[in-house]
């Protein structure tokens, strides 16, 4: 990594080691061995946004110093992650943040969907296995569990 973007690509400017270094241990003791491993993994980028060593930072103060630390450090560098912004979801054919508006009714029907998800990571097997228990518990037949 050699330049640090901060808002636009325009105003990118020349990574200082000593700078990011000090500006860490204004909040904890980080070893600079430790940084150096931490921003390896940046080596291959020309360009990085200044956001992704806020993160570092972060994890490498919380590391070695305490919680309250990090988030202190993040707070002071939270301008650099852009506008913030909520989370929308379509629940039960409408488009919400959150369920705090939401009546007792329409809370009980959210809470009792299906909620679905796609996981590759899981064997055949063991969906299986997961597919019968809930078929067993709504007291419905699995197609693989009868034997011709």
């Amino acid at each position: 990594m050699k330049n640090i973007i901060y808002f636009e690509p325009s105003d990118a400017t020349k990574f200082d080691f000593e700078r990011f270094e000090k500006s860490l241990n204004n909040y904890a003791k980080v070893p600079a061995d430790e940084i150096k491993e931490v921003l390896k993994q940046f080596d291959q980028y020309e360009n990085l946004h200044v956001s992704r060593l806020v993160e570092a930072g972060v994890a490498l103060i919380a590391k070695n110093g305490s919680e309250e630390s990090a988030k202190k450090y993040y707070e002071n560098y939270d301008k650099y992650f852009g506008t913030k912004f909520e989370r929308l979801r379509r629940i039960t054919g409408y488009l919400v943040g959150t369920l705090e508006r939401w009546n007792d009714g329409k809370k009980a029907e959210e809470a009792a969907r299906v909620k679905h998800s796609v996981n590759s990571s899981i064997d055949d097997a063991t969906r299986a296995a997961r597919l019968e228990k809930q078929a067993l518990a709504h007291n419905v037949a699995y197609a693989n569990s009868i034997v011709s």
